[in-house]
């Protein structure tokens, strides 16, 4: 084992055994190890990107803390931790950037007026607001979680107190309701 894994392992069984001060020096001396992981493996994030990816993997550090075995290697089972926070910050990246709406008009190719008309490809947003306000409680905070906020089921559960199979019934259903009302509005 090397003197670094040595250093993080004895931090983090500190950090376990409840000393706070262990536990900052871990985190910080965690940060650049992240930040450099995530720059190389996203080289076309923005700073403000790589930091808010370094503060999730943290926090999934700290949620994760207590199923870390002192007995066994510190770093692997960091890294793993790292690799899949990396791995759904990527997902999310690549949803938004699918769902992203160009702010600029679009500059004019033909001198005809027909030619130049662009239509909205997202539908129509007071419709959808319309739709959301007709579903139930449940299926509608189900919905904004798990689809407009991109939470993961058992963070949604976390936030609502309700099971994961509750969740999925609530999003199944509320999805199927919101497209019978915005077929039925055509």
């Amino acid at each position: 084992m090397s003197e670094r894994e040595q250093r993080f392992a004895d931090l983090m069984r500190a950090a376990q055994a409840g000393d706070g001060s262990a536990y900052a020096d871990l985190l910080r001396a965690l940060v650049p190890l992240v930040k450099a992981a995530a720059r190389q493996r996203f080289r076309f994030l923005q700073a403000q990107d790589i930091e808010d990816l370094v503060q999730e993997t943290l926090l999934s550090l700290h949620t994760a803390r207590r199923t870390y075995d002192p007995a066994r290697p510190f770093l692997p089972w960091f890294m793993a931790i790292a690799r899949n926070r990396m791995a759904d910050s990527a997902r999310q990246h690549a949803r938004r950037r699918a769902h992203e709406v160009p702010s600029e008009q679009p500059p004019e190719t033909v001198a005809e007026k027909v030619a130049n008309i662009f239509t909205n490809e997202h539908g129509d947003a007071e419709a959808l607001g319309h739709a959301m306000r007709k579903l139930s409680p449940a299926q509608r905070q189900a919905i904004e979680l798990m689809k407009l906020r991109e939470m993961s089921l058992k963070e949604a559960a976390v936030v609502t107190g309700v099971s994961i199979g509750a969740l999925k019934v609530s999003t199944h259903r509320g999805m199927l309701a919101l497209r019978k009302a915005l077929v039925d509005r055509d």
